[in-house]
């Protein structure tokens, strides 16, 4: 038999055109599908359609997880061996998640974001938030930080970039977060913030909140993009910090800005150009005194055609020139490439159409999967040991209180001192020191004055000042003094492995605790280890036993009381009315449920973004259509007042010609096109405008 019935064959299923019997004809069907070996689909009726509880749980992990419904619906119908042992479809779990969304913006938006921070605070006192509202009581500005966030900031908070550049959703909210360096020298969060604007009074609002969450400890840098209100507000509240700019967006903008002088006659060519950025990146990063950088500035000026944005740049040039930030604390960052490499993390997390509840819940994500790289990063720095290249006693005094990757940049400087020359100069403890290389060079010589008596060495590089690792220069005048082991001052805690040893209160003086569920778990270990030790001493003695159980006796049930006075305390804090302050209200004070559903979100009127699509011939045509013939664009004087009195666009009037018969015939013909087969069938249009080049 053949397998598809061709035409002019008999018809192998002659029942199918007499028969009006539906099982008869079902039957049929069915042996056609047997017979051309197609796989027979069965569909789930209403009744029989149901979401288990351990399969809503699957799909809502893998929504949350960030798959889509339809890969998570196919990975459900590959566990079951297809989706005729699923007993759900596609749009069930839609529908599912659909619902769950509902539930999720219960309160509307603003109300589930409270509701949001409010869960937090219950897992961990120690969350702040804190809100902004406009005078309308619609919420502007949100900032949010966790406990170990609160932690990081107290133990490596002096050094801080912050960025306002990724894209959260269609309304084009600025996301901005606070970043910095942990002893590992791997990025970690200090604060984050969801904007409604980049204006100088919200950056002001947000870099106190900063401060206040961080109990007024201000960072000895600061590092942002080159914005105008983000300056101002930064003078503002950063009084102690010395603002610097960001070096990679002054090149990406002296690339934009800066082209050679152009004589007459004379093409620009790539060289020239090329040539101005390499000055303009040694009056950058290699003047290291002003004078130096005044007369590179100089020269290149002359070379420039537009100097507008020189003039400009120039006015800041303390905060990107390598001469007037010798000793600024910065440990080695000279950009926001933090906030670069972190915005390239949420781009795999964070997408376009989530509404503000899922955008909260997926930034945990990356944030997760930073902390979790760092837990790897101790685990690796308790197991494993430093490779040491030679064995002094100060490497080995560094290995233990270093990090690995720390250590091996002290490492290498200390390389280096041993290949740098020394010469003694007039006065005590005074020197010259020149590293030199395998090539037989010297780098510049630096001057170094060393304090056998407070153990104390000054060189002018600068680096221990701007890094907190000593150079190559101090470490050879230290081993000139006879100083075989690093003095305790040059060792920062902030590069050690006990820098987040100590005890951070929060502002109700309590200890913070960076994971309560991990210090429950470990609690929960000790406890059991001390049960079981004991349990399997006394077990051969009754007496014991005895006393034992008489102590579990009494001291359970005071336990008991002690955990439910503690549960009754939120339910009698949620009692209290919120705050009568229009722009901030008390962040800590739980929200009742009429607050929920009062708080609302404030919205920003985005413009819609202009097209990019190619425009066809049938698109011309259209526009053709709508412009008005030269004869039509003349209006009276009374259309003319009628413009200016009411701001509307005056009526215009067409001539009734042969021209608009003959346009209206080509139009209606048009219109009649549907399809691209009706397309390629249409007779051919004798006007010429059809034709005219203007439409291609």
């Amino acid at each position: 038999m053949e397998r598809f019935h061709r035409p002019g064959d008999e018809d192998p299923f002659p029942s199918l055109n007499r028969l009006t019997g539906n099982y008869e004809v079902l039957e049929v069907v069915l042996e056609h599908n047997h017979l051309l070996h197609v796989p027979q689909t069965r569909h789930l009726i209403a009744s029989q359609r149901k979401i288990s509880e351990i399969q809503a749980f699957d799909i809502e992990t893998a929504n949350d997880s960030g798959i889509r419904p339809k890969a998570a619906y196919e990975l459900a119908c590959r566990r079951v061996g297809g989706p005729l042992n699923l007993s759900y479809t596609c749009c069930d779990q839609k529908n599912h998640l659909r619902t769950k969304r509902q539930r999720e913006l219960a309160f509307g938006q603003a109300g589930s974001v409270l509701k949001y921070f409010h869960d937090k605070i219950v897992e961990n006192p120690s969350f702040h938030y804190d809100l902004q509202y406009d005078c309308e009581e619609h919420v502007t500005n949100i900032f949010w930080l966790d406990a170990k966030i609160i932690i990081d900031c107290a133990h490596f908070g002096d050094v801080v970039t912050f960025d306002t550049t990724f894209g959260t959703n269609k309304e084009y909210r600025p996301f901005g977060f606070f970043l910095g360096l942990n002893q590992f020298r791997e990025t970690t969060i200090f604060g984050v913030a969801l904007l409604f604007d980049e204006t100088k009074d919200s950056f002001t609002w947000l870099f106190e909140t900063f401060l206040v969450a961080h109990d007024g400890r201000q960072p000895k840098t600061i590092y942002t993009n080159q914005d105008i209100s983000m300056g101002k507000a930064i003078e503002k509240v950063f009084i102690e910090s010395y603002h610097e700019l960001c070096t990679f967006h002054i090149m990406q903008n002296a690339v934009k800005h800066l082209s050679p002088v152009k004589d007459e006659g004379e093409v620009e060519g790539e060289d020239e150009e090329s040539h101005i950025l390499s000055d303009f990146s040694a009056c950058m990063y290699g003047c290291e005194d002003k004078s130096a950088f005044q007369e590179a500035f100089d020269n290149m000026i002359c070379k420039v055609h537009k100097q507008i944005w020189l003039d400009s740049i120039y006015k800041l040039s303390e905060k990107w020139v390598e001469c007037y930030m010798r000793d600024v604390f910065s440990l080695g960052v000279r950009s926001t490439q933090l906030s670069e490499s972190f915005n390239n993390a949420l781009k795999h997390h964070l997408k376009s159409y989530f509404h503000i509840v899922w955008f909260l819940k997926h930034f945990e994500r990356p944030v997760k999967v930073k902390r979790s790289k760092e837990f790897e990063s101790e685990f690796e720095a308790t197991k494993n040991i430093p490779r040491i290249k030679m064995s002094t006693l100060m490497l080995v005094q560094a290995s233990k209180m270093y990090t690995p990757v720390i250590f091996e940049a002290f490492q290498g400087e200390y390389e280096r001192s041993m290949a740098a020359c020394a010469k003694a100069l007039d006065g005590n403890n005074k020197f010259t020191v020149s590293i030199g290389s395998l090539d037989g060079t010297f780098e510049e010589e630096r001057i170094v004055i060393g304090d056998p008596l407070t153990q104390k060495v000054s060189c002018t590089c600068g680096i221990f000042n701007r890094v907190g690792i000593l150079c190559a220069h101090g470490l050879k005048v230290l081993n000139l003094m006879n100083m075989k082991t690093l003095p305790t001052i040059y060792v920062l805690k902030r590069w050690t492995r006990d820098a987040q040893k100590g005890i951070i209160l929060d502002r109700q003086g309590r200890n913070m605790v960076a994971d309560p569920k991990l210090e429950a778990m470990l609690r929960y270990k000790n406890l059991s280890h001390k049960f079981l030790t004991l349990a399997k001493k006394i077990a051969n003695s009754e007496e014991c036993c005895l006393l034992l159980e008489d102590a579990l006796d009494y001291i359970g049930p005071k336990l008991e009381d002690k955990l439910n006075a503690s549960s009754k305390e939120p339910s009698k804090e949620s009692s209290k009315e919120p705050s009568k302050n229009q722009e901030n209200i008390d962040p800590n004070v739980q929200q009742t449920t009429d607050f929920l559903n009062t708080a609302r979100l404030k919205k920003k009127e985005v413009q819609s973004k202009i097209s990019k699509r190619t425009r066809t011939w049938i698109d011309k045509l259209r526009n053709e259509k709508r412009k008005p013939t030269k004869s039509s664009t003349s209006t009276s004087k009374g259309g003319k007042k009628q413009k200016k009195d009411d701001g509307l666009q005056p009526q215009v009037e067409v001539q009734n010609d042969g021209n608009k018969k003959g346009a209206n015939m080509l139009h209606e013909e048009y219109n009649v096109i549907g399809s691209f087969t009706q397309l390629l069938t249409a007779p051919t249009c004798a006007d010429d405008r059809l034709y005219d080049g203007n439409l291609f």
